[in-house]
């Protein structure tokens, strides 16, 4: 029965080490991409918020006017 040398378990281990190393190296480039894309997202959908959020303020203001209109014109018939 041959025994293995130990520098050879060594170097196993080291090169299963390097790879699982390596793959995580590539996992948290890979979710430092996901996380800047979903900032981007992020911004962008605050943006459409603010943009929706600000129509529907002008849309409040103009039926709040129509409302004041009708009401005038019931009082001056």
């Amino acid at each position: 029965m041959e025994q293995t040398p130990m520098p050879d378990i060594a170097e196993q281990e080291l090169k299963k080490l390097e790879t699982r190393v390596n793959e995580l190296i590539r996992t948290c480039e890979r979710l430092k991409e996901e996380n800047r894309q979903l900032r981007e997202q992020q911004a962008v959908i605050a943006a459409e918020r603010s943009s929706l959020v600000e129509g529907q303020e002008q849309a409040r203001i103009k039926v709040e006017a129509m409302i004041s209109r009708l009401k005038s014109m019931e009082q001056a018939v």
